[in-house]
């Protein structure tokens, strides 16, 4: 998610200095995959998955709504940022083709992380707050996969990868957090059809569905939340909130996700922690879909 820096302690340890008597050798996930464009770099996951990244040895290009919010990468080898406003297409389009030209003509991998949240009503909020949502996390990440498989039909045979970020929300909705549940239903819904697109080719999509991981994602979510009905959406908030506490470091996420980059297949990765990402996923397949609304309103303190 795109929010204010991780704590310290959820990112790695700064690499070492180089050992000058012999070259470091390339890391397998550098040799795969030499260039990324990361969006929502500037905290939380996308922060995590820039540093692991990095480490390896990749060049990252990692965007944030305000330069300044990527001076925690800034200065880091192989590291530069780049300012991108998803509210706005054509803006989105310049600034990747840019860093595009920059990486030598098209990225080897494109993390599609940016985002946030918005707690309310559905109709408590204008719609206009909805419809930014859904254009800012949905159709610009859209457009970003469209301008990379462009380039690399351009570049001729090679591999590639496109990693969408979506969430568990995507099979468990949120409530309260319709629009956020829909565009990561959409972006696994999108996945799915590219992973059918490129059967046969060297690229490879993965739908990777976070759990909760310990981000500021509700902090940056606070600012925006909305109230009304405060007797059935304050059981539900510090619900959410008691599992920010109590979740894994970013970097787990990051460490899960480089596994699957370098397995080198298409498909549905789930990360988190084994109830929500392994346990409640099975056991769901076998429930009636009235018996899964009753848990998650049990799950979530709903009335």
């Amino acid at each position: 998610m795109c929010g204010l820096p991780p704590h310290v302690s959820d990112r790695v340890d700064a690499p070492r200095g180089p050992n000058l008597s012999a070259p470091t050798p390339a890391s397998p996930l550098a040799v795969r995959y030499p260039t990324a464009f990361v969006t929502g770099a500037s905290g939380g996951l996308g922060f995590a998955f820039a540093e692991l990244l990095l480490e390896r040895g990749v060049r990252v290009w990692g965007t944030a709504r305000d330069a300044v919010r990527l001076d925690f990468l800034r200065g880091r080898s192989g590291f530069t940022p780049v300012v991108l406003e998803l509210s706005d297409g054509h803006a989105v389009q310049d600034a990747f083709e840019r860093a595009a030209d920059e990486a030598g003509g098209a990225f080897d991998l494109l993390i599609n992380n940016a985002g946030y949240g918005l707690f309310a009503p559905f109709a408590a909020h204008d719609f206009d707050a909805w419809e930014r949502q859904l254009n800012g996390m949905l159709t610009q990440t859209m457009r970003l996969s469209h301008r990379m498989l462009r380039r690399w039909l351009r570049r001729g045979p090679g591999s590639g990868a496109v990693v969408n970020v979506s969430s568990l929300a995507a099979e468990f909705p949120i409530p309260y957090m319709s629009g956020y549940n829909v565009v990561k239903a959409g972006l696994s819904a999108f996945s799915e059809s590219l992973i059918f697109e490129t059967r046969g080719t060297d690229v490879i999509v993965i739908d990777f569905r976070p759990g909760d991981y310990r981000t500021s994602f509700n902090r940056s979510m606070s600012a925006t939340a909305v109230f009304d009905d405060q007797p059935r959406l304050q059981p539900i908030w510090r619900t959410l909130e008691a599992n920010l506490q109590t979740s894994p470091a970013p970097m787990r996420a990051a460490r899960d996700l480089e596994r699957a980059l370098l397995r080198g297949r298409s498909g549905v990765v789930r990360s988190g922690t084994f109830f929500q990402a392994t346990l409640a996923p099975f056991l769901s397949r076998f429930a009636p879909l009235a018996w899964r609304r009753a848990a998650m309103a049990r799950y979530f303190g709903a009335t």
